[in-house]
């Protein structure tokens, strides 16, 4: 499985997925919240802090990273290929560009939330714990945290 950095043309495919999955993104309901997206989506295209899957031209996962801020900012994979690692392939990609010597971070549903199972099991896989309990875009969610290699 090839995770790469996201490019400009590949906008329309990349927003054809978060349409797909929008609906497990609070704050993406409406196409302007969409259309805002995109701006921040070729941001951090241009920065390299987009990476994504593909199969053939069609975009299957995508994830967006903050080295300021040392966070996954948004993972997401199409319902018609997940099970397949590509979660996890995106996951280790983007920590292998974040620094580990620092704490990362990523928010994601509570234990009660129906879409919480699969990323909160993600995430406990690649050793994040459970933090501060927090609302974002409305949403009641939880900070997840890496602890650095402190060396």
């Amino acid at each position: 499985m090839n995770v790469v950095f996201g490019k400009e043309d590949d906008i329309d495919s990349w927003l054809s997925l978060v349409r797909e999955v929008r609906g497990n993104f609070p704050g993406l309901e409406t196409e302007a919240a969409i259309e805002e997206h995109k701006r921040t989506v070729l941001e951090f295209m241009s920065e390299r802090r987009a990476l994504c899957v593909k199969s053939g031209e069609e975009i299957i996962g995508v994830l967006l990273f903050s080295k300021t801020h040392n966070m996954i900012c948004c993972l997401a994979v199409s319902p018609a290929h997940r099970r397949k690692g590509i979660a996890a392939a995106l996951m280790s990609k983007a920590l292998d560009e974040l620094d580990r010597t620092r704490d990362i971070t990523v928010t994601t549903f509570r234990d009660n939330d129906p879409r919480s199972a699969a990323p909160r099991a993600l995430y406990k896989k690649f050793g994040f714990t459970e933090g501060e309990l927090v609302v974002e875009f409305g949403c009641p969610s939880q900070v997840f945290v890496l602890s650095g290699d402190k060396l």
